[in-house]
């Protein structure tokens, strides 16, 4: 969540990034009003107990009428003390729940406005020219034996699959290889529970009770993660980290669950938008003034990663409007889909600076031994969508696929060829 102090020294701040979002400014003057009136029934009820703790030392020394004016006393100020406690804790959970509404403050340098107001920011990579009709992601992957839709709806329903013989080893290769490059990086590699408890997800940006993309397990109250950034932000909750082992950096390899609630008719063809897939996630605790620069050093490892596989991509700096609640800025990487005309994302990186901290109270002590929430950040090195770009952009007349070359020790093949 964001910082009462920061928003007390520096509203503006706050009213600025939510009118980059596109969202209601107005909530700054009810969280102004809600902390200072919290704040106001705070010190009433600390003035009226240091009151009450002295009055019950002079009832102790009174006597007979005296004695009496002061139980009098001392019983109306119990009932006061009692109330203006009532009242600091009801403000307190006032503010609290709106605190939990209000997104990350957007960086200053992230562009303004909705989903299509990105800025490119570099693109790399020629985009193939194709001297035959070159096929889509699923008629390569049937064609390959790699990819059965069919059976995934069968067994599961629409949007699930199968990965099978090459599919599996290309999927299995690709999360390899991002989990060997993030070892040599200095992460530390994680397999990460899927299933996580509220105050995980709630903590880590989530809306629980109205995000419709996320599945529940009631009778658990449990969730599935649509990423491991959830478990890996909850790792540290309540903790105080060691300063001098900052930055702490983990790769989560995990099953990644999405309803897709609002994407009903969208990529429904292929592997493109689906309920379940893998993913190699990238997730870092450092300082939050050296948030910026590790928010660079993730999408650097990005892009070594999609530099990897050989297909053309694109980098774009996320408008504010298109960001999730916990992110301050987010880049996106884009592979070129030759069926499709139009580049997909691949790979997000999000610098949620102390916002995720706050909320899970992880904390690391200064070098004056306070205190101080850390930042959180989280990119992605490989999903199993990059198969689609792997597959598109490496196919040849025969449907065969050229595997890329670093990819080739993790697949075990230098061509994915038809199945017989």
């Amino acid at each position: 969540m964001i910082d009462l102090r920061t928003l007390r020294e520096d509203p503006d701040r706050l009213r600025a990034s939510q009118r980059a979002r596109g969202a209601d400014d107005s909530v700054v003057e009810t969280l102004l009003d809600l902390d200072e009136r919290r704040r106001s029934a705070l010190s009433s009820f600390e003035s009226l107990r240091a009151e009450q703790k002295t009055m019950g030392k002079s009832v102790s020394k009174a006597s007979g009428e005296e004695k009496t004016a002061l139980l009098n006393r001392a019983k109306d100020l119990a009932a006061q003390v009692k109330a203006m406690e009532a009242e600091a804790e009801k403000l307190a959970a006032e503010l609290d729940a709106v605190l939990q509404t209000v997104p990350n403050i957007v960086e200053e340098s992230a562009p303004h406005g909705g989903e299509d107001d990105y800025v490119v920011l570099e693109e790399v990579g020629e985009k193939r020219v194709f001297d035959f009709e070159p096929k889509d992601h699923l008629e390569l992957g049937e064609l390959l034996g790699a990819i059965d839709m069919e059976r995934g709806a069968k067994v599961s329903g629409s949007r699930f699959f199968f990965l099978k013989g090459v599919g599996a080893r290309l999927q299995l290769g690709l999360l390899n290889m991002a989990m060997q490059q993030a070892i040599g990086a200095g992460f530390t590699p994680m397999i990460t529970p899927v299933l996580v408890k509220p105050e995980a997800m709630q903590g880590t940006g989530f809306h629980v009770a109205h995000d419709k993309e996320i599945y529940r397990l009631p009778e658990d109250d449990l969730y599935l993660v649509g990423t491991s950034e959830v478990p890996l932000a909850a790792y540290h909750a309540d903790e105080i980290l060691d300063a001098a082992a900052l930055p702490l950096r983990y790769a989560g390899w995990s099953s990644c669950f999405r309803r897709e609630a609002g994407s009903y008719g969208k990529d429904t063809r292929g592997i493109i938008r689906v309920h379940q897939f893998d993913k190699v996630e990238m997730f870092s605790y450092c300082r939050p003034e050296d948030a910026h620069e590790e928010h660079l050093r993730l999408l650097a490892w990005e892009k070594e990663m999609l530099a990897k596989i050989e297909v053309p991509y694109r980098v774009i700096d996320t408008a504010a409007g298109d960001l999730g609640t916990s992110a301050a800025r987010k880049f996106d990487c884009e592979a070129w889909i030759p069926t499709q005309g139009r580049y997909r994302e691949l790979t997000s990186t999000s610098n949620c600076t102390d916002f995720q901290a706050r909320r899970l109270a992880v904390r690391f002590r200064d070098s004056g031994g306070k205190p101080r929430h850390a930042a959180t950040l989280n990119g992605t090195l490989a999903t199993t969508r990059w198969i689609v770009a792997i597959l598109e952009n490496h196919q040849q007349a025969d449907g065969s696929v050229v595997v890329p070359e670093a990819l080739r020790p993790y697949v075990g093949l230098e061509v994915l060829e038809p199945a017989k």
